[in-house]
């Protein structure tokens, strides 16, 4: 049997760009801290023969217009995680505009590319957010995550495949699509991001073989900073660094290895998910949180 599909999806920020980090009196001692973790995640990928959705902060653009276009032009899709990384809720709906729409045109004429997906910072998201990602020209979003409400974000629509907007909202733009993030079925708290590094890669892979007996497509998310060593930083939280590093390059290899064909997100919204049934390796019955 062929696999089935899989997104695994890179939010593309620096670590500096974290709310966390923004809002702690330390400080870092070296700036953009994950731009560096790109290049060699592109090798990765493409060990893997795997495709990738990478939603940029467009801010990017000015300091590494060369490094997104590399991104493109390897084959991965290039879509929007606003301008600078502000979290939507806490803006104006004048700048909301601003950062969903200036970050779509930035990262198309910094990639050559055509911008058509979307993603909230933190996945928080607002009651206009839908009108405007279609006023602007995008054709999905990946904002929701049907996880439990638990500290910095969840309990948004319990949503678990592709479908139109209109299920997140029933007065969102009808040709818009969503494509909503993975969570653990039943504990309902995600399948990577900080989940990944707390939990410990059988988590994050038991997750993957369940969303796939239920004809689901395993919708993933890293960001690159999680992939540098980081330094200890006045403040910012521990559930934020921990395991960063080498331990999560071992857990993307991991899951690279999986008997899923990786695609864009983009792919997902477009048709079948395709989701297979992959049989559990004698490896994954090792001990929690072991690589």
């Amino acid at each position: 049997m062929a696999p089935g599909r899989a997104a695994l999806t890179v939010d593309l920020e620096t670590f500096q760009q974290l709310p966390a980090y923004r809002q702690a009196p330390g400080t870092a001692d070296r700036d953009d801290l994950g731009i560096e973790q790109i290049e060699p995640l592109l090798d990765l990928l493409d060990s893997h023969d795997a495709t990738c959705t990478f939603f940029t902060v467009s801010s990017l653009a000015a300091d590494h217009p060369d490094l997104l276009a590399t991104i493109a032009d390897r084959g991965h899709e290039i879509a929007s995680h606003t301008k600078s990384h502000g979290h939507l809720p806490e803006l104006t709906a004048a700048e909301r505009q601003e950062e969903i729409e200036v970050s779509r045109s930035t990262l198309a004429d910094a990639t050559g590319a055509t911008v058509e997906g979307f993603r909230a910072p933190s996945f928080q998201r607002t009651d206009d957010y839908l009108d405007l990602l279609a006023d602007a020209g995008y054709e999905y979003d990946s904002s929701v995550v049907a996880a439990r409400s638990i500290g910095w974000y969840g309990g948004g629509p319990q949503l678990h495949d592709p479908c139109d907007a209109t299920a997140v909202d029933p007065g969102a733009p009808a040709d818009l699509r969503e494509l909503p993030v993975s969570v653990m079925p039943g504990l309902r708290l995600p399948l990577t991001g900080a989940w990944l590094r707390l939990f410990g890669i059988h988590y994050t892979l038991a997750g993957m073989r369940l969303q796939a007996r239920k004809g689901r497509a395993p919708v993933l998310y890293v960001h690159p900073w999680e992939l540098a060593d980081l330094p200890d930083v006045e403040a910012v939280p521990r559930r934020v660094t921990v395991r960063t590093g080498e331990w999560t390059w071992r857990a993307l290899e991991r899951i690279l290895q999986q008997e899923f064909e990786f695609v864009t997100a983009r792919t997902l919204t477009k048709g079948d998910s395709n989701a297979a049934k992959p049989a559990p390796s004698p490896s994954d019955t090792d001990a929690e949180g072991r690589l």
